[in-house]
């Protein structure tokens, strides 16, 4: 049954944070009950939380979900749940063994493939789309040339990325230059973490199509970015983007326990101002990851955050691992989830790592579907990489057609990843990490809204 928010059949409020909202659901549409989807099979209807050892593993699928399915009755709840496998269908299909292609290879199965390519790792990342002078990208299929800091390494593997980004530093060209105090982040090696934000096939047409990658094009765009949405209808994609964060694997970091691939390391001094250029071939290992993906029924994006269960523990609990990829359990006076004293300077051999702590805790409901997905992950492949990796929380609109609040009520309220928004965890308003509240204030170089998306102000 699918529950369409916005189409209008009922009303009623529910507390969002401190917040009441009107949570608007919809009556379920005739669904045949004799060929229910894997899903709906899976999901028990009613507010309780509905993950119990009895019910039947999810199914692991390479097919990007388009819209949630949901049963009645709808609380606030039970629709969090019904997001959150949205979620992890998407984080499956996304981390799917890839073709040459970049399309999934269905002769295997998730994590069939260690250190292989994934579907997303073909996609376009932002340095790819917005160029110097703003000159028009390559197509889709062609691939990106090496930076020029990098061509003196040879024997360069396929697939192998770029990563330059070291953070939502306020001296740095960023795309998520979001009004906070930011910093770099440090891992347990010393080593700085390294960013990349990419864009799905659908998206970067919309921006090739109307020449949104230069400050020319958007001034000539003159209006607001809409980019399009997935269509049950139609069976299309709508715009999906993506932002990973990686570290250097080695010292403390067993690259059995990530999903690994090799990348460029480079560090540009027209992002990192001061630093000597310089390039490297390493192994990298993924630790974070967002997915905001434009559904018809949430034209605010669905916005899903995924990262590595060894990152760091929760505020207020004990440690329950001995080590850490951003935590020191040994260190008793170390200030926590505070950005490194400046200058960063990602050239350093070594720098005083990040202590990290999670402030809002992952929901039981969550943790139950972690397992599940993580039980039907270890049944498919056993020992699969992606078993070391666990969804936070899926931030979605509660009122997706408010005609007075744009941000569509989120809930939850707030949402942090703890290697992507590391200092700006928590509930305070205006000032703790919301994906809607904040990239509802995203604009162009023309000044106009630009969809949810601060990526079109890298625009040159």
């Amino acid at each position: 049954m699918k529950w369409q928010p916005g189409f209008s059949c009922f009303t009623y409020r529910a507390l969002v944070g401190m917040s009441l909202v009107l949570l608007q659901a919809c009556s379920p549409e005739p669904h045949d009950a004799t060929t229910p989807s894997p899903t709906t099979t899976a999901l028990a209807s009613g507010s309780a939380p509905r993950s119990t050892p009895t019910e039947p593993l999810p199914t692991l699928s390479s097919t990007i979900p388009l819209e949630i399915d949901a049963n009645p009755p709808f609380t606030l709840e039970s629709l969090q749940h019904d997001f959150d496998v949205f979620s992890w269908q998407s984080f499956v299909a996304l981390n799917w063994p890839a073709n040459a292609d970049g399309t999934p290879n269905n002769n295997l199965v998730i994590g069939q493939q260690p250190g292989g390519p994934v579907v997303w790792q073909s996609w376009k990342e932002s340095r790819d789309i917005f160029l110097p002078d703003g000159a028009q990208p390559p197509a889709w299929n062609q691939p990106n040339p090496v930076p020029d800091v990098c061509k003196h390494i040879n024997n360069i593997p396929a697939g192998t990325i770029h990563l330059t980004q070291v953070g939502k530093t306020p001296n740095v060209l960023d795309e998520s230059g979001e009004p906070f105090q930011t910093g770099p982040l440090i891992d347990q090696n010393g080593q700085y973490t390294r960013y990349e934000i990419l864009t799905n096939e659908t998206m970067f047409n919309y921006i090739l199509d109307n020449q949104l990658y230069s400050k020319a094009g958007q001034a000539a765009f003159a209006k607001d970015a809409d980019f399009p949405s997935s269509n049950t209808q139609s069976n299309q994609i709508g715009a999906i983007m993506l932002k990973a964060a990686w570290v250097k694997m080695g010292g403390q970091f067993d690259p059995s326990r990530y999903h690994t691939t090799f990348a460029l390391v480079y560090n540009n001094p027209e992002e990192q101002p001061g630093v000597e250029p310089a390039c490297s071939l390493e192994q990298v290992g993924l630790v974070g990851f967002h997915i905001a993906h434009k559904t018809e029924k949430e034209p605010q994006w669905v916005w899903s955050t995924f990262e590595h269960i060894a990152n760091a523990p929760t505020k207020g609990e004990a440690p329950a691992l001995s080590a850490y990829n951003f935590f020191n359990p040994a260190c008793k006076d170390c200030a926590v989830n505070e950005p490194p004293p400046r200058p960063w300077n990602p050239a350093n051999p070594h720098t005083q790592p990040t202590q990290v702590e999670r402030v809002i805790p992952i929901t039981e409901d969550a943790k139950n579907l972690n397992a599940r997905y993580h039980a039907a992950l270890e049944k498919a492949v056993p020992g699969s990489v992606w078993l070391n990796y666990e969804l936070v929380s899926t931030q979605w609109p509660t009122n997706a057609t408010s005609p007075t609040d744009p941000t569509g009520a989120p809930a939850p309220s707030f949402l942090a990843n703890t290697t992507l928004e590391t200092y700006i965890q928590g509930e305070v308003k205006q000032t703790s990490s919301s994906c809607m509240a904040c990239h509802n204030n995203a604009t162009g170089t023309n000044g106009l809204f630009s969809d949810f998306t601060y990526l079109l102000q890298r625009a040159q």
